[in-house]
């Protein structure tokens, strides 16, 4: 009698749960519809805007749209219009709109009318990019990029009203100037070695086209012309030109630099214990007096790779998640592309989207670079943003 039941009630509870099934993404999508809005205004600085659908601050517009903070009452943030730098147009043409068109005043205003501030990337734009001659992966003169002497005016200006600050590679590196390096080490405690890196795939320049010409060339010269790599590395690059690699196997323990959290950063901000790295990242150093570091880099080199590390003045091990919380002002600087992932904006109009996260990304994929989003980014950010809002 009891199999008999089951099974008439097999079929009503099959369509029930294939209805909340099918039905999901529309509950999620009212759920997110009927989130109360939350007003902050930030004003996110972008100056490696290439086009508009390949934005270096998408993942900031991600988490702002998801969690409908706006930038007045009722609008969300447009990530194609509002934030400051090089807004690309068709045919080769653009517009530079940065914070370099306001003056002293100004820019006090736009600190006081402001509750935080997002540098997502100071790199720049450079002409065989930008109009597409030549090589794009080679070395040319700059049409727009680095931080500027206003930049830094307005980071300071933020500093003194207790503003939140973020910030992130490459906001340090070429082509800042080293004076304008100096005045944030200086008010920031972040002070960069002139050393950057990243992970590559494949070292083979028969298999692997996306490594960077200028890369190869500068190795060459410096090693009689030799480039003797085929497998998975690590390329670091100086600011002078050096070139120090890292292969699999034979400087390497584990080809992938991985970010390691400390026991805040895993409870109060959510970050795994270990997560790897597969981009652009910077080596600084941070001053302890005034900041500390919620995360670090971890190169698992072996005692080769070691000694060669440390011959370069690389170490083994470096900040990435470096803050400064108290009373007077809120800072984080992210030591790598946080912001430079690749997603859409489509996930983030569905409430609870993260708890599908498993489905959006190959997690044995040592390149891919969207689980970072999900697992460090988005929940970093968020929290942020939230302890910044609920302390005002």
């Amino acid at each position: 009698m009891a199999a008999s039941f089951l099974k008439k009630a097999r079929k009503p509870l099959i369509t029930i749960i294939t209805i909340m099934i099918v039905g999901m993404p529309l509950w999620m999508w009212l759920a997110w519809r009927f989130t109360q809005n939350k007003q902050l205004i930030v004003a996110i600085v972008d100056k490696t805007v290439l086009n508009t659908q390949d934005q270096e601050h998408i993942s900031l517009n991600w988490v702002l749209t998801h969690e409908r903070f706006t930038k007045n009452k009722a609008e969300l943030y447009d990530r194609k219009h509002d934030y400051f730098g090089f807004f690309p147009a068709p045919n080769e043409k653009f517009s530079i709109k940065g914070l370099e068109r306001f003056n002293d005043k100004q820019l006090q205003q736009l600190s006081t009318a402001a509750d935080a501030v997002y540098f997502t990337d100071a790199y720049g734009i450079y002409r065989n990019e930008w109009y597409a001659r030549g090589n794009i992966a080679e070395r040319s003169g700059i049409i727009y990029g680095g931080m500027s002497d206003e930049d830094l005016y307005f980071l300071t200006q933020m500093k003194a009203q207790h503003k939140l600050i973020i910030t992130e590679f490459n906001c340090l590196g070429s082509p800042t100037r080293e004076s304008a390096r100096d005045e944030f080490a200086r008010q920031f405690g972040i002070h960069w070695t002139g050393w950057i890196g990243r992970y590559f795939g494949s070292l083979d320049t028969n298999v692997n086209h996306e490594l960077p010409p200028w890369l190869i060339h500068n190795y060459k010269n410096q090693h009689n012309g030799r480039w003797p790599f085929t497998k998975a590395g690590i390329a670091f690059v100086h600011n002078d030109d050096r070139v120090v690699i890292l292969e699999d196997q034979t400087q390497l323990i584990d080809p992938l630099p991985h970010i390691i959290a400390i026991q805040e950063g895993k409870q109060h901000y959510g970050l795994p214990g270990s997560i790897k790295y597969s981009f652009w990242f910077d080596v600084i150093q941070a001053d302890t007096s005034f900041t500390h570091s919620l995360a670090s880099f971890a190169i698992d080199a072996n005692e080769t790779g070691k000694k060669e590390l440390a011959a370069a003045g690389i170490p083994t091990g470096f900040p990435a998640i470096t803050t400064h919380i108290n009373n007077d002002y809120r800072f984080f600087y992210f030591s790598a592309d946080f912001c430079d992932n690749p997603i859409g904006m489509g996930t983030s109009y569905f409430k609870g989207i993260q708890y599908l996260q498993f489905l959006l990304y190959n997690s044995r994929d040592p390149e891919e670079r969207v689980s970072f989003f999900w697992k460090v980014y988005r929940p970093l950010v968020t929290r942020i943003l939230y302890d910044y809002r609920n302390q005002q």
